[in-house]
């Protein structure tokens, strides 16, 4: 399955789906990239023990650039080894970056790839359940700060995405139960459909069956195309794809992106907002109570009771979408609608934060 973005100085690229793409890179590339163009690889150790030999086998290159993964290697100082590399394999304008990895890799390296010489091509082979329905798409590429996740980056488009299925039967099951999170977030936000296909279907998509996790996947890619193609900066559709990512993003910062996986803290980002949406009579009881079933059907989430809410709350006063000091919020108001507002209250934050676990 192909699926276009329509953003970007060009023309666009396009997301490919399909299983076992990852053993073809090289024809898959040919479309995107001039006869004799050098391509430079970029990895984890743990992804390449993994994939290395398919990729290698589809994608003659140098020896990929292996760095660690994780959200605390998503950092400046990464980012310097991922540039040393290039500059020692005399990498110039016309090269190509593969990032084969998660969304902390793709993140990370398109971050590179989007200020190694003021700017090179790259390509994201995403390898998680959430990389592929989520963060290869839209060109939002960075690293964290310690103050607050995300607070360093650019808007850099690939060239290309490329999304094999199977590769995510080598997941953990956490690792690909956090990727549900993602998939139940651009439910609510966007498609009820998804949202009953994820109720009625859950134990096939769980156990990672290729007929019920395509659509699923490839629903997620024509929202999050749909959403960047009408608005590429965020400045007004595209913040809805933060639904859950405010309290989300002060959580891992405050237990210093050790505890939770990205999906996982999006799922308890995601029970603030419908607390509030609900507290505020602006999501039904029954609304909240499917998506608070939903959540607690994918699974147990790492405990939040040693977590300050004090200190979530001062994340958040840092957070990428405070604009002129105030805060953006994405609320559900129903399976498939959200409202962003502006005057959400730091007691009320409070309450939620408490409301879901957390200490005072």
């Amino acid at each position: 399955m192909r699926i276009p973005v329509h953003a970007g100085p060009r023309e666009g690229y396009a997301v490919e789906i399909e299983n076992g793409l990852l053993g073809g890179l090289a024809e898959i590339m040919r479309s995107v990239s001039p006869e004799g163009t050098r391509r430079v690889v970029l990895s984890s150790p743990r992804i390449w023990r993994l994939h290395g030999a398919t990729v290698a086998a589809g994608l003659p290159s140098p020896d990929p650039i292996l760095v660690p993964d994780g959200e605390r290697a998503k950092q400046l100082t990464t980012v310097q080894r991922v540039y040393e590399a290039l500059i020692r394999a005399n990498a110039d304008r016309t090269a190509q970056l593969v990032v084969v990895g998660g969304g902390v890799l793709g993140d990370l390296g398109g971050f590179a790839a989007a200020t190694y010489l003021r700017g090179i091509a790259y390509v994201q082979v995403p390898t998680t359940l959430l990389a592929q329905v989520d963060s290869a798409i839209g060109g939002k590429v960075g690293v964290n700060h310690a103050l607050g996740k995300n607070l360093i980056g650019a808007f850099h488009h690939p060239r290309l995405v490329v999304s094999d299925p199977l590769v995510l039967r080598t997941l953990s099951r956490r690792e690909f139960r956090a990727g549900l999170y993602e998939v139940v977030k651009y439910a609510v936000i966007a498609s009820r459909p998804l949202f009953d296909r994820l109720v009625e279907d859950l134990p096939q998509i769980v156990a990672r069956q290729a007929a019920a996790l395509l659509p699923v996947i490839s629903e997620c890619c024509r929202i999050k195309a749909e959403v960047v193609g009408a608005d590429e900066r965020e400045h007004g559709l595209r913040r809805i794809l933060n639904f859950g990512h405010t309290a989300g993003h002060a959580l891992e910062a405050v237990t210093k992106y050790r505890r939770f996986r990205h999906g996982e803290a999006v799922a308890y980002g995601m029970r603030v907002a419908a607390w509030l949406a609900r507290a505020r009579g602006a999501l039904a009881p029954d609304a909240y109570d499917g998506l608070d079933e939903l959540l607690t059907r994918l699974g147990p989430l790492p405990a939040v009771g040693d977590v300050s809410a004090a200190a979530c709350l001062e994340a958040m006063r840092h957070d990428k979408k405070v604009l002129r000091g105030t805060l953006h919020f994405v609320l559900p108001v129903g399976i498939g609608r959200t409202a962003i507002v502006t005057d959400v209250t730091e007691p009320e934050l409070a309450t939620a934060l408490r409301a879901i676990g957390l200490r005072l």
